[in-house]
């Protein structure tokens, strides 16, 4: 690895931690929804009280999983795919002008990649560990299992290769992915109307927060990551507004022990009470 593109990992891994700590400490001053209540009657018996230093430390152990798979596996394998790429990139495709629509494309195919985690029942089982969450936020961003990140590194470089996409564009994304993430799924309290002009570009709160509601039809929406046009271009915008109050998580599901989320997508359907209905 050059010289350069390490300092390239380390300002992004600095202006990420900079982001993540900023939203931390804002939610914390002016939250948009209250502190999560205890367990409601009709959850499971199983289930604990959401939120919480469990619940953080939680999100946080799945995170440096994570961490500690990406120097190993999901860097390389960007990098080699990066190098591979199919030679049919156009010339003018460069610059400026090429790393914007490297970042349009890349956004608009991890809208697809997003959506066929929750419409393939495979993919499904471990986007699931994000969606059992039972509260939003900044922290909300880094739970995801390692099954996950691996199988989205695996699609990523695919992408990388037949598109050949430059590496430089592939970590300006994936910062661009984080800071996003991180955003729409904090529970800072924007002003009503910086939010509603924000949402007519990119994903806010009020729109995440709505994929993230217990109800299926919800959850199976709103799959933007960074723009905000993807789903009402292809139909798949939730009318629903968001309430602070709304329930958020599995519907028919309660939140899990760290251990048990890492071995969740490889339980059996009876195990994670599947029904014939669930995905």
């Amino acid at each position: 690895m050059d010289t350069a593109l390490e300092q390239l990992l380390a300002w992004k891994g600095l202006a990420v931690a900079a982001w993540l700590l900023l939203f931390v400490l804002a939610e914390r001053l002016r939250p948009a929804a209250p502190a999560p209540s205890p367990i409601r009657p009709d959850e499971p018996a199983t289930d604990e009280p959401r939120g919480g230093w469990h619940r953080v430390a939680r999100n946080l152990g799945l995170w440096l999983a994570n961490v500690g798979i990406s120097p190993l596996i999901v860097l390389p394998a960007s990098l080699w795919a990066s190098q591979h790429g199919l030679p049919w990139r156009p010339d003018g495709w460069s610059g400026w002008g090429g790393l914007l629509l490297d970042l349009l494309l890349l956004d608009f195919l991890i809208y697809w990649w997003h959506r066929a985690n929750h419409e393939w029942s495979f993919l499904w089982r471990f986007h699931e560990v994000h969606h059992l969450d039972r509260f939003l936020d900044s922290t909300s961003a880094l739970r995801f299992h390692f099954g996950e990140v691996l199988l989205s590194a695996g699609a990523r470089a695919v992408v990388i290769i037949v598109f050949a996409i430059p590496i430089t564009s592939v970590l300006a994304f994936e910062t661009l992915v984080l800071v996003a993430t991180i955003f729409h799924h904090s529970n800072l309290a924007l002003p009503a109307g910086l939010e509603r002009a924000l949402a007519r570009l990119v994903i806010t709160p009020s729109i995440h927060w709505v994929h993230h509601h217990d109800r299926r039809a919800d959850t199976d929406s709103n799959y933007g990551t960074v723009l905000s046009f993807w789903d009402p271009i292809f139909g798949t915008r939730s009318p629903t507004r968001r309430d602070p109050a709304m329930t958020i998580g599995v519907e028919g599901r309660g939140e899990r022990p760290f251990l048990d989320l890492l071995l969740w997508p490889f339980r059996g359907a009876a195990a994670r009470g599947a029904t014939p209905a669930s995905r």
